[in-house]
């Protein structure tokens, strides 16, 4: 017998199904070791020596791996075909050996590129040793990254506490999100004017554009004015024009390539709104399930053999006439002949996509890699190109119109690229006209337009800047983007991203005091070694021993400077961010509020924040990322409070803007109330402070007990309490609003439901399907510490960075199924109270026994 060790339990079912009973497969679950997250991991001065550390969840697997080879006769490792599966396999086989399970046994490295019952079987008859080079590669990256991290870290939180590291290849990704912020904050539109005019010709009118003027060519901004259009109308209404020519001629469009790992993340999120682990997920179960081919890959090629099935399946399902006369071969750039794959393909292409039982994600994700890969091998589009030319009397003026017409489908009949498949083509169909016709020329209409910034990246776009710099691997893009949102680098607006100003100042301190080392061309040579040594022509620890020396001196250079000097450099690098033009010809950085002292960016022990210079004598302050608009520009008196006649003042602090009664008397503390979530602060008046210093405010009596509600804002938001009992309100309003008799119901539901949010019953935010043991609805639930997935009594939360609306039913049940298991039983639980229980005891026994003690030798 042969143990087979692949990574998920997934993947090893459906090979247990090929193999047989001479084969037992088991899953490692990914990588079964990992670098501690501690000082000392990789150790340059022993010629980078690694410490590999296991969890127990990985020991449990190892031992039952180890218990499984005692009766076989070898292991067969069988994880993906890539750097990260040659890696798993190195680690399985160096426990393995450590802990002497291997004795007598053989070991074979076995990969394939599908997970089909032919690809399997011809792997295990084609075993290999693993791979080195590839480990190799692994392991540079690993420690490159780890010594890049635990090295800038500590920088970043001595010279700017709060900060850290957001890791090698994620810095430069986010230097790219942060540059083009900034390209939009400094960006200035620009007016121009463009003249359209409907024409006829013995024909249905048509649109077309004024392209000459004056017998120039127009360029975008020759028209930059409303005079400039309004002269070209007048020009225009006072001429005579004739048709000046008609071509008519036939273009063809090609398909584009098979998806690879990077083209893929693209089109599903341009196609269906999937973020790039969203893709990963469903790609990884369609791989598993022997649906697609493996699915991290730089590679278009696409085996023979599968041309030719593509191409009988073209046949079969649209016609003769969409099957090109030769097949169409895609070549890959990718530099390493070895760690090249195939594109991302069918594994069976008559596995049409509406006849597979999938969940809807996998369905979508199919339905896309089918139609790419079909699409690649059909016949051209065949179009015809119009372009009329509407020339005036003196040849001064001319127009011209464009449009095209299908003539054939080809591919299109199955996928185009960047759009809904099943959008029709809105190209423009011009009618037949014939040149030296005259031509009315109407409705002429000058329009205004300004210059656009250029877009904020969407996943698809950042991926695509990712691959065209050479940043990362195609495994990588999914965990780049993850952990930029994770450490709140960057948030997500409208499928957009924005950068944090955590974010911008990390990228600013890296730009200014490591720039080469988030140079875009750097990182890209870093990967390209990286390549070299996974083909075995470059020795990876000299590669590390090479960067190492300088990036450590660099590192040791930084111990001499100063905070100033950083904050220096950071006003200068972030100044139009932070300080931006008031658009009234004033100095950005003069203090609001004493008008003398000049704002500057300062670093407390909760991060950065703006001030002024003359501090301790003025302190303005004000929240990094907020406008001076968003809080007063000076500390403000609204009015008198009439029962106290002190002063009522709007005020900004380090925490944001906040509403103060002063004191009666020294002895007493001034009251205070931040400016609620939603409200703007310049917009609040003496009304408003009022309600908010009012707070808490008496609702009225419990029913039950006569003790009294009360309403009012606190830390997570407005909220209801009676006793020790609070439960959250859905608006700062109701804090006002709410009667008791309500009052009194939501306290009631947050007492019958403790881990609610004031309800009896929280609603699912989506429910997601039947639990296939229990029958009863799992569903997604919103919940005060975030999103959770819940079925019957277990809660499990869904882990920061993934999304919970792409929450899948299956990825729901690993979350439920993890929480369930580390859930103590009754038994151990009943056990660890009783033992808190008897220390407890035997701690006031001590006590008393020594305070009687000490009385005794006192009295003595």
């Amino acid at each position: 017998m042969q143990v087979v060790i692949v990574e998920s339990p997934s993947k090893a079912k459906t090979i247990g199904k090929y193999l047989g009973k001479d084969y037992e497969v088991l899953a490692s679950y990914g990588h079964i070791r990992d670098l501690p997250s501690k000082d000392g991991s990789v150790d340059p001065e022993q010629d980078f020596k690694m410490i590999w550390d296991m969890d127990a969840k990985s020991k449990a697997r190892i031992k039952e791996i180890t218990d499984a080879l005692k009766g076989a006769d070898g292991v067969i490792l069988a994880t993906d075909p890539d750097r990260e599966g040659e890696a798993i396999s190195w680690h399985l086989y160096d426990v393995l050996q450590q802990k002497k399970a291997l004795k007598d046994k053989s070991v074979s490295r076995v990969a394939f590129n599908a997970v089909t019952k032919s690809a399997v079987h011809e792997a295990i008859s084609n075993p290999r040793q693993i791979d080195q080079d590839l480990v190799n590669a692994y392991l540079a990256r690993r420690a490159l990254d780890y010594l890049v991290g635990f090295s800038l870290s500590p920088v970043l939180w001595r010279k700017l506490p709060g900060s850290r590291s957001a890791g090698r290849v994620q810095s430069v990704a986010l230097r790219l999100i942060c540059e083009r912020e900034l390209e939009i904050e400094k960006f200035v539109a620009e007016e121009f004017w463009t003249v359209e005019a409907q024409v006829a010709a013995d024909s249905d009118p048509f649109t077309a554009r004024l392209t000459h003027l004056d017998g120039e060519k127009l360029g975008k901004f020759s028209l930059t004015t409303e005079a400039d259009g309004q002269r070209a109308k007048d020009l225009i209404e006072a001429a005579s024009f004739t048709i000046a020519s008609v071509e008519a001629k036939p273009t063809k469009r090609n398909p584009s390539a098979p998806f690879t790992t990077s083209t893929m993340q693209q089109e599903a999120s341009r196609k269906m709104g999937f973020g790039a682990k969203r893709t990963m997920q469903a790609a990884q179960k369609l791989y598993e399930q022997g649906l697609i081919t493996y699915m991290r890959t730089d590679g278009i090629d696409m085996a023979p053999e599968a041309v030719m099935a593509c191409r009988d399946e073209i046949k079969s399902r649209y016609g003769d006439r969409f099957v090109p006369s030769s097949p169409r071969m895609y070549k890959s750039k990718q530099k390493n002949a070895q760690e090249a794959h195939e594109c991302i393909r069918p594994t069976d292409f008559g596995k049409h996509p509406d006849d597979q039982r999938l969940t809807e994600d996998e369905a979508k994700l199919y339905r896309l890699i089918w139609r790419r890969a079909v699409a690649c091998q059909m016949a051209s589009a065949e179009l015809e190109q119009t372009t009329i030319d509407i020339r005036s009397a003196d040849e001064k003026i001319t127009f011209r119109a464009t449009g095209s017409v299908i003539t054939f489908e080809g591919f299109i009949a199955v996928y185009t690229e960047g759009r809904d498949d099943e959008e029709e083509e809105k190209q423009g169909v011009l009618p037949k006209v014939t040149a030296g016709t005259a031509a009315d020329v109407d409705k002429v209409k000058p329009e205004q337009h300004f210059t656009q910034p250029p877009p904020r990246f969407t996943e698809a776009s950042l991926v695509k800047a990712l691959e065209e710099n050479g940043i990362g691997r195609p495994s990588t893009y999914a965990s780049i983007i993850s952990t930029l949102q994770d450490r709140s680098y960057v948030r997500m607006d409208k499928n957009r991203f924005i950068p944090e100003d955590r974010g911008r100042i990390v990228t600013a301190f890296l730009e200014n005091f490591f720039g080469k080392y988030v140079e875009y061309d750097f990182t890209a040579q870093l990967e390209d070694t990286l390549d070299e040594i996974s083909g075995g022509r470059e020795e990876w620890r000299a590669f590390l021993h090479r960067f190492w020396d300088e990036f450590h001196a660099k590192i040791e250079g930084m111990t001499g400077l100063r905070i100033t000097e950083v904050l220096d450099a950071l006003n200068e690098a972030l100044g139009p961010h932070i300080f931006p033009d008031r658009g009234d010809g004033t100095d950005p950085r003069l203090c609001p509020t004493c008008g003398e002292g000049q704002l500057s960016l300062k670093v407390g022990r909760y991060g950065a924040f703006i001030g002024c210079s003359r501090y301790p004598e003025c302190k303005h302050t004000r929240q990094l990322g907020k406008d001076e608009g968003d809080a007063p520009a000076e500390d403000k008196v609204l009015g008198i409070d009439p029962d106290t006649s002190t002063e009522v003042s709007l005020k900004s602090g380090r925490f944001g803007p906040y509403v103060e009664r002063a004191a009666v008397s020294e002895d007493e503390k001034p009251k205070r109330a931040s400016i609620p979530k939603g409200w703007n602060a310049a917009e609040t008046d003496f009304e408003k402070a009022m309600m908010l210093l009012s707070l808490p405010r008496d609702v009225g009596p419990h029913p039950e007990d006569g003790e009294t509600i009360e309403a009012g804002i606190g830390r997570y938001g407005p909220f209801v309490k009676h006793g020790k009992t609070y439960a959250n309100l859905e608006s700062v309003d109701d804090v006002w609003e709410i009667g008791i008799n309500r009052a009194v119901s939501i306290i009631q539901d947050k007492k019958d439901n403790p881990r609610g949010r004031g309800r009896a019953a929280a609603k699912p935010k989506r429910e997601l399907g039947k639990h296939p043991d229990t029958d009863e609805v799992v569903g997604v639930f919103e919940g005060r510490y975030g999103p959770y997935v819940k079925h019957q009594k277990t809660n499990a939360t869904i882990p920061k960075g993934e999304n919970p609306d792409e929450i899948t039913l299956e990825r729901a049940l690993e979350l439920i199924a993890e929480r369930e298991a580390k859930a103590p039983t009754k038994k151990k639980a009943a056990k660890k109270k009783a033992t808190k229980k008897a220390a407890k005891k035997a701690t006031k026994k001590a006590t008393k026994k020594a305070v009687k003690k000490t009385k005794k030798a006192a009295d003595a």
